[in-house]
């Protein structure tokens, strides 16, 4: 078995860190690794062929009741007033959360300096695959699968849009609230900036 002396130390600890970096590891996550002999123990197996790395699958059911505040409602799926509906190509059934598997979207009036009422910016998002707040109440659950891009955002789920206790429309959002993420909503009579995308589905 080769010592210490076999092999620089620091050189191969920067080139194991460089590595992890480009793969998305933080310096916490590497801490986190280092002091956990069992988890170095459990991909040693790995690198060794004695075990698999089975990826957990985040399904989420877009159809189950969503998560309705103290005195709100939740619009009806059709109505003969478009303007008191949920957007028609909101996604539904069964969702797998990952990375690639939604994007942030601006429509054009939207973005750069732009600003639109949110009554407007409900017509612009009409044919795109919206996520709903399940989605957001998932992500709050487990807030490690959330990425670090969306930090400084406002990010919305016009998926399910929302009468509050006022009467008043209005769309959840994801925000990072400095040391932890959380929700709150934008009403549909105010403006909403460049920094205000709603979550779609990518593909």
């Amino acid at each position: 078995m080769p010592t210490k002396s076999a092999f620089s130390v620091v050189g191969l600890a920067h080139k194991l860190f460089l590595a992890a970096e480009a793969e998305g590891y933080t310096p916490e996550m590497l801490n986190a690794l280092a002091e956990s002999p069992s988890l170095l123990a459990g991909m040693r197996s790995v690198q060794l062929g004695l075990a698999n790395i089975k990826p957990i699958l985040h399904a989420i059911d877009c159809d189950s009741p969503v998560f309705i505040p103290d005195g709100w409602s939740v619009l009806p799926d059709e109505d003969d007033d478009p303007n008191k509906c949920q957007l028609p190509n909101r996604v539904k059934g069964v969702f797998t959360w990952d990375p690639t598997s939604a994007k942030l979207y601006l429509p054009k009036k939207q973005q750069g300096d732009k600003r639109i009422v949110g009554n407007d910016l409900r017509k612009e998002l009409k044919s795109q695959p919206v996520l709903p707040a399940n989605i957001l109440d998932y992500l709050l659950a487990n807030p490690h699968l959330i990425p670090e891009e969306y930090k400084g955002k406002a990010i919305f789920f016009w998926g399910t849009i929302y009468r509050d206790s006022s009467g008043s429309l209005c769309v959840r959002y994801l925000y990072w609230r400095g040391s932890r993420w959380s929700w709150h909503c934008g009403w549909l009579a105010h403006d909403f900036s460049g920094n205000y995308p709603a979550l779609v589905r990518a593909s």
